[in-house]
């Protein structure tokens, strides 16, 4: 995707080649969104679209729980996004909401930093109590900076943003990012920029004021410890479940019990995935989907240590 703020991360730390897009902002790596929906890359259902997929296999692919609930729409949308300069601050309307307005999924996400610059931070939520008024003021006297909160990232930060949490990506950041399965975005300040034909990007105030959360945290990044070939939880939501897996040995895996497809993203090394019938090569930067049919299968890192995203739903 040509984004304003994209830049050059997606290919030089991530190596994909994204062709003559002159800044790529974000790769969607699996994807049911209408218009930009994931193909097979390869073997026998090459070709195909994930949509397909999930009409003709249900929940063999997804988890007879999975399709129960979202029948033929893929629920989770994964990509990889490359600030070059800062993302626009924003807000994602929560479930009831999104099908009041726009019968849609709201958007509930989370953050894996997989690269930052010296300095580069994130904005996640408010920096101190606030209300609707007050916000409202700050946003009109220009002032919406003063009342962010802004944190310092490094590689390995996870941030969990639930629907309605005020956000923004800075500038050199590199994240993985996991979300529901929506592309209702309410853009609340993108700096005054102007794009090549010297207009200013719509923004959302109106519909963003009723879908921002107003709590306040004190702590937004998401604390979590590893162990060592074992999958290690950070995030849990109604939405998905994230877990880290770092691996330097051969470990097996039994996924019948999840009742879901599972998602691996590679944030560092080389691996294979060994199935019963076949198996596949993965390096960092490429994501793979693991069918629910396939309930037992073994992970064999190629390249000393690996680290990989486990998702499910």
């Amino acid at each position: 995707m040509d984004k304003i703020w994209g830049g050059q991360k997606i290919k030089t730390e991530l190596g994909k080649d994204f062709g003559n897009l002159p800044n790529c902002g974000e790769s969607w790596e699996i994807s049911g969104v209408p218009g930009n929906v994931s193909v097979v890359s390869n073997g026998f259902l090459a070709g195909n679209e994930l949509e397909e997929l999930v009409e003709i296999y249900m929940g063999e692919l997804v988890g007879d729980h999975v399709y129960e609930k979202f029948s033929v729409e893929f629920p989770l949308l994964i990509k990889f996004i490359d600030a070059n300069d800062d993302l626009s601050v924003q807000v994602h309307p929560n479930d009831k909401l999104a099908k009041e307005r726009h019968q849609a999924f709201g958007k509930t996400e989370m953050w894996y930093v997989l690269q930052a610059d010296r300095g580069a931070k994130l904005n996640c939520g408010f920096s101190k109590p606030i209300d609707a008024n007050e916000y409202l003021q700050k946003l009109s006297s220009g002032e919406l900076m003063d009342i962010l909160n802004f944190v310092e990232v490094k590689a390995g930060d996870v941030f969990f943003m639930p629907a309605g949490r005020v956000h923004a990506i800075g500038k050199g950041v590199l994240v993985a990012e996991i979300q529901q399965t929506s592309d209702v975005t309410y853009r609340i300040f993108d700096y005054n920029r102007k794009d090549a034909n010297g207009n200013e990007r719509e923004l959302h105030t109106d519909l963003a004021l009723e879908a921002i959360d107003f709590t306040w945290h004190d702590h937004y990044r998401t604390e979590y410890e590893t162990e060592l070939n074992k999958s290690s939880e950070v995030v849990s939501s109604d939405y998905f479940k994230t877990s880290i897996l770092e691996l330097d040995q051969v470990i097996e895996k039994d996924i019948y019990s999840l009742d879901s497809f599972v998602i691996y993203i590679c944030v560092e090394g080389e691996y294979e995935i060994v199935g019963p019938d076949s198996s596949e090569r993965a390096k960092k930067g490429e994501t793979v989907l693991i069918p629910a049919s396939m309930s037992h299968f073994q992970l064999k890192p190629l390249s000393g240590k690996v680290k990989l995203l486990e998702v499910h739903v």
